[in-house]
């Protein structure tokens, strides 16, 4: 039965691929990416596009100082067009301290020197569009560098100053102004507010940040960052590309006065209530105002929200007709492993954004995450790995669009024993405030440790030369997850991803559309079924396997399924899709 499922749908990635070389390529293939069957090179493309993201620093290095950077990136384009899908979301590649992996912006119009140049982002967008891939930058408008020119200004200039208007300034509170204006607490722990010198070395006012001290906050009430905003869009988009994923698309407005919020662990209630400081109602007209900026160009440009908020109607309203295109949906990626979980979320998902119109989207790992391959697994790495290529599976056949983070399509784990001296995450630092309450786990490295490419050792194709360096250590025994060890070979994770896209894109029901539930004998306890378009997609979060009818003929699996007569034993932690 391995050899039908798997025979079956290498047919259907042949048939909707083109061939190509087995081995990741090491220069720059040209060659367009095929049209999907049923749409996307017309308006509305975003509505069904599965878009792989890009985390620039851990993709692939071309100069061998152990950093990706964007050539590297550009040479790998073409291994993203085979794996079959539709568009490339870049981390930020601006000019940055890197205080915290490039989130840190001292120049919005400018590559940092770790990356290249800026003529090497025009020459990536140009190869993504070439192969047919579209091309989304990360904008992270919450807060810049310290090292920002605007906040160099606003320090040497003084309290009261214009300068300072740019950014959440306030005076502290008791006698001597030596407390924090509020109780807020930065995400990445404690306090959210640092307090400066004054220009005669006194002690001065102190300044908003929610992530780290090097990330001030913008004050979105100062006309003069709408407009700076505006302008850094526009570079962008003459430049070429596509969209935006908006950093923190939630956090923008803050609340009038600034409130307290009476209680402590508040990085725990991000996602499940409103804060003054998180998804106020001030950020829709901020997210309206750039969607008409993007509807004025050509070729729909897209906005892309990152936005936190406490439900599925909240989220929503961040993609109204008049707002932005997609909004991450974190309430499927936090999902726990359990049928009618994943119903009700799915339901909840689907019913909000058909209540405005949008697409939804579906995504399970990040750079912000633990890889879900870690996530699930319960009982062991194996198990995580199964949970994790069925999963996919799920995911790729639910109505809307997809995110993909890199090395998930590897089936890589989070690797969890990076030693302390090689941490670069800012949370980890932050991690533990005086009463030694973490805001975050600090722990967000190990997702971002270089993916492997080929070879038998270290950096594994990573950069240009065996035993070359990688800005965080990878683990031994990523030989046999690379690219080159998964090409060619029907079992492995990367060929599932391969296939399942191909038949995404070649399967006319999958993809934007609508979709329904089966029960009763179709769906088993732990078992959940959807129906599409001549498509039936299965998943059994069983721990055991289940015996069922088979609803039609079977074109992939995550895992071998046995059939006996027309019924289907389905595998523990397997998913199943099916031509009807």
């Amino acid at each position: 039965m391995t050899q039908e499922l798997t025979t079956s749908a290498r047919a259907a990635a042949r048939a909707a691929a083109p061939a190509r070389t087995p081995q990741p390529s090491t220069g720059l293939d040209d060659s367009p990416r095929p049209a999907r069957a049923a749409e996307p090179t017309g308006p509305g493309w975003w509505r069904d596009a599965v878009i792989y993201q890009v985390y620039v620093r851990s993709f692939a290095d071309s100069d061998g100082d152990g950093v990706g950077d964007l050539p590297g990136v550009r040479e790998r384009l073409p291994h993203l067009a085979r794996l079959g899908v539709d568009a490339v979301w870049l981390t930020p590649f601006y000019a940055s301290p890197q205080a915290d992996g490039g989130y840190d912006v001292a120049d919005y119009r400018a590559v940092d020197p770790l990356f290249g140049d800026l003529s090497d982002a025009d020459a990536l967008v140009r190869t993504a569009h070439r192969l047919g891939l579209r091309v989304i930058v990360d904008i992270v408008p919450n807060h810049t560098s310290d090292r920002h020119p605007w906040f160099t200004a606003a320090l040497a200039a003084g309290p009261g100053s214009a300068a300072r208007a740019r950014y959440h300034f306030r005076p502290g509170r008791g006698g001597d102004g030596a407390l924090p204006p509020n109780d807020w607490e930065s995400v990445f722990g404690g306090p959210a507010w640092t307090r400066t010198e004054n220009p005669d070395g006194t002690p001065g006012d102190w300044y908003l940040h929610l992530f780290a001290p090097e990330q001030p906050d913008l004050n979105w009430d100062c006309p003069e960052v709408v407009e700076e905003f505006d302008s850094v869009l526009r570079f962008w988009l003459d430049l070429g590309v596509d969209g935006f994923r908006i950093d923190v698309a939630h956090g923008m407005v803050k609340a009038a006065g600034l409130p307290d919020i009476g209680r402590k662990e508040q990085a725990k209630l991000i996602g499940a209530q409103v804060l003054p400081f998180f998804d106020q109602d001030g950020v829709h007209e901020i997210h309206r105002s750039w969607r008409r900026l993007l509807d004025s160009y050509d070729g729909d440009r897209i906005g892309v929200a990152e936005a936190w908020a406490p439900s599925a109607e909240r989220l929503a309203l961040y993609v109204r007709p008049d707002e932005l295109h997609q909004a991450f949906n974190f309430h499927f990626l936090r999902c726990p492993w359990d049928a009618a979980a994943m119903r009700s979320v799915i339901d909840e998902s689907l019913g909000a954004t058909a209540s405005v119109g949008a697409p939804t989207t579906w995504v399970l790992s990040n750079h912000d995450v633990v890889r879900h391959t870690t996530r699930y697994a319960e009982e062991s790495p194996e198990q995580g790995l199964r949970r994790a290529r069925a999963a996919a599976l799920l995911m790729l056949a639910l109505p809307g669009s997809t995110y993909i983070y890199q090395g998930e399509e590897l089936g890589l784990p989070e690797v969890v024993d990076l030693p302390d001296e090689v941490r670069q995450d800012p949370a980890f630092f932050r991690s533990f405030t005086e009463d030694g309450q973490s805001g975050q786990d600090g722990f967000r490295d190990g997702c971002r440790v270089p993916i492997p490419w080929s070879g038998g050792e270290a950096p594994y194709g990573f950069g240009p030369v065996a035993g070359g360096p990688s800005w965080l250590p990878q683990p031994d025994g990523w030989a046999a997850l690379s690219v080159e060890a998964q090409t060619g070979d029907p079992s492995s994770t990367l060929e599932l991803y391969r296939s399942a896209l191909a038949l995404r894109r070649r399967l006319p029901g999958l993809g934007d559309g609508t979709m329904a539930w089966l029960d009763g004998p179709a769906a088993p306890e732990g078992v959940l079924a959807l129906s599409r378009p001549g498509f039936v997609c299965t998943l059994n979060t069983l721990g055991h396997p289940v015996e069922m009818p088979a609803p039609g003929r079977p074109v992939l699996s995550s895992a071998p399924a046995e059939f006996e007569g027309r019924s289907v034993r389905i595998p523990a932690d397997c998913c199943v899709w099916w031509a009807i």
